[in-house]
Formats: structure tokens, C-alpha cells, sequence
């Protein structure tokens, strides 16, 4: 397996978490394979699976204008072949105004250069997305 192909869902990750944190959905379109498919990190039965590109960004779209504060340190990234996880800590601000910050995994897989499939998982109670997230005043 070229090095090239085994780095590339390490470096997608990466280029994922930028794009969330610029909210810029323009980047997330170009990393995004046209079948995708996103398992959000809202609590089981609460969101059902997104499949194709368009679903996901307006998901995207939505996440970003609900929650603009939303900011994403990634801790750690590994991968081999066509899949990476990405440890991250998130930062946004609830209902009352008050900062939360929670962590998460991220499991990418990639095909074509692109990543195909994204399933989320959050520890603990706050759900990214959620609806206890607002804008910062």
C-alpha cells in the first residue's frame, strides 16, 4: 500500500476539523465523497442516519448556524488504510450562557480520496448539536 493512501484518511481528519472550526462548509463539500454517509453524536434514536453529500451539509449548515461558537481541539489522530479516529474536545455555549465542553470520537472512512462515512460518538451528557446549544451573545 503506498504511503500516500495510508496517510490520506489521517490527513483528512485533519482537514475536517479545520473546516468545522472555520465553519466552512465550501471545505467540507471538497472532503466530502458524494455518497457519504454521517451517523451524528445525538443520543441513539434522536437523529437518524444522513446518506449523500447535499443531506450532510445541510446538516452542516444547520450545526454551524445553531451553534456559531462551536469549536473543536482535536487531541489525537490515527489511522491505517481507508480509516482514522479522531479524539476531539468541543467547546460551545448552552441555553443559559453558560461554556460546556465535552469530547468525542470521530471514526472516518475513506474512499476516493474523500471521505465516505463519518460516525460520531460524544462521552458524557453533552451532546454536540444538542438541543441545549445556542449562539453566544
Amino acid at each position: 500500500m503506498h504511503m500516500a493512501r495510508i496517510e490520506a484518511a489521517v490527513r483528512l481528519a485533519l482537514e475536517f476539523s479545520q473546516a468545522f472550526n472555520r465553519h466552512d462548509l465550501t471545505a467540507l463539500a471538497e472532503i466530502l465523497h458524494d455518497n457519504c454517509l454521517l451517523e451524528s453524536a445525538h443520543a441513539p434514536g434522536e437523529f437518524p442516519a444522513l446518506h449523500g453529500k447535499e443531506p450532510v451539509l445541510r446538516f452542516w449548515e444547520q450545526f454551524f448556524q445553531k451553534v456559531p461558537a462551536a469549536h473543536m481541539q482535536v487531541e489525537e489522530v490515527f489511522g491505517l488504510g481507508s480509516r482514522s479516529v479522531m479524539r476531539w474536545q468541543c467547546e460551545w455555549v448552552d441555553i443559559t450562557g453558560r461554556p460546556v465542553r465535552t469530547r468525542g470520537v470521530e471514526i472516518f472512512k475513506v474512499r476516493d480520496g474523500r471521505i465516505c462515512e463519518q460516525l460520531s460518538y460524544v462521552k458524557g451528557e453533552g451532546q454536540v448539536g444538542g438541543p441545549t446549544l445556542v449562539q453566544r451573545p
